[in-house]
């Protein structure tokens, strides 16, 4: 204890009891590592010992590895360490451990919303989280993701092998607050350092200003990959999500096409060309026949076994509120069948609502005139009249 100073080790201990205090902590890989750090054998273990046996109690599930919070009190508390034990430094700032890649795309998890995989724009936007679901919300046809990035380590890391893993992205729109906090990070900042300049032969992005700029899951071929694929739009501090919207669809129009570069170690999904369908098999549960009431205003389903017996019938206004119901009752045993019934219900619908003619099995025509009796055309699912049972609907 006389070997440290006073006043740096009560610096830490009040960012550790911080976290102590916090119940998103507990479960908080930030948390639990840097106590496991500060837990080695050591002078800051000796000085520091029965907090660390507090803060070992509150351990809970880990349930996250790192929050990306406006001020990670372990994370400070770890970097205040690292001045009186270097080794308290090594490895990431969050003293976060590094994810193992999962199948499908994305392969690593974070704070992001997946709009299509076939898509050229990546939008980032930093520590400017409600971004992220404002823009996600929107539907934009040229987004294939958006997500906050609160690190410049684990964060950078995980955003360069999502991007990689899907050759489709050709462009990065950084956007958002880029706010240094009370923990150093500055990872807009630093990700336009990496596209810039790229990283040293430590692995250190040249240029950051970040804390612990470093990327030590990557290696070069990684960075140089990524650098190549995508063009970074340098928006960091535009916060107008009808701005961004916009950019959005400008940028997505100019898409040159999917990126052949990538490392072997982040292969993307592959896009399977669909075959056409043969002859439908029979669901042995029996067909339907769908119909809108139009002086009910309601859409009507009834059900026949495979022999043409009406056996079952439903009446309701939403194509949702009448599949649902059939197959919670069972009266449909084959995926094909239920693909089918969601496509003619939602048919139907649509003609209840627009006075559009409704025949079942038949593509909507825009000279079909509107529809203005109950009586409609309706066939089983391959043609056939009901009471012949060969239909495959």
């Amino acid at each position: 204890m006389t070997a440290i100073s006073q006043q740096p080790l009560a610096r830490i201990d009040t960012e550790l009891r911080a976290a102590i205090d916090a119940k998103k902590c507990w479960r908080c890989g930030c948390f639990q590592n840097a106590v496991k750090t500060f837990q080695r054998p050591g002078p800051l273990r000796n000085a520091l010992d029965p907090l660390l046996e507090e803060a070992a109690r509150r351990f809970e599930e880990q349930r996250y590895d790192c929050l990306g919070c406006e001020v990670c009190w372990p994370a400070v508390a770890r970097t205040l360490a690292a001045d009186i034990d270097p080794a308290v430094g090594e490895g990431t700032h969050c003293a976060t451990e590094a994810l193992e890649p999962r199948e499908g795309w994305p392969p690593l998890p974070g704070d992001y919303q997946i709009i299509r995989f076939r898509a050229p724009v990546a939008v980032c936007t930093l520590n400017s989280d409600h971004l992220t679901h404002e823009l996600g919300a929107a539907g934009l046809e040229g987004l294939a993701i958006v997500g906050s990035l609160h690190t410049e380590n684990l964060g950078i890391e995980r955003l360069i092998r999502n991007t990689l893993a899907n050759p489709h992205i050709r462009f990065l729109v950084l956007c958002g607050e880029d706010t240094r906090k009370a923990i150093g990070h500055l990872p807009g900042q630093s990700l336009s350092a990496l596209i810039q300049y790229g990283v040293d032969d430590r692995m250190r992005i040249v240029g950051a200003e970040g804390k612990r700029p470093l990327l030590k899951n990557l290696v070069p071929e990684h960075v140089e990959a990524f650098r190549s694929q995508v063009q970074v739009i340098a928006q960091i501090g535009n916060t107008n999500v009808g701005a961004l919207k916009s950019l959005i669809a400008t940028t997505a129009s100019n898409d040159p096409g999917a990126f052949c570069g990538a490392p072997a170690d982040t292969a993307s999904v592959p896009i399977e060309a669909a075959e056409s369908v043969g002859r439908l098999v029979l669901d042995p549960a029996g067909y339907f026949v769908v119909y809108p009431d139009r002086v009910r205003g309601t859409i009507m389903l009834e059900h026949y076994s495979n022999r043409g017996v009406l056996d079952r019938v439903f009446s309701g206004t939403s194509a949702p509120m009448l599949y649902t119901g059939a197959i919670d009752a069972g009266l449909v045993s084959r995926l094909d069948h239920a693909a089918y019934l969601g496509r003619e219900l939602t048919r139907a619908e649509w003609a209840l609502q627009n006075g559009e003619r409704y025949v079942q099995d038949r593509a909507p025509a825009d000279s079909d005139p509107p529809a203005t009796t109950q009586n409609e055309s309706h066939v089983g699912g391959c043609g056939c009249p009901p009471n012949e049972g060969g239909s495959c609907c």
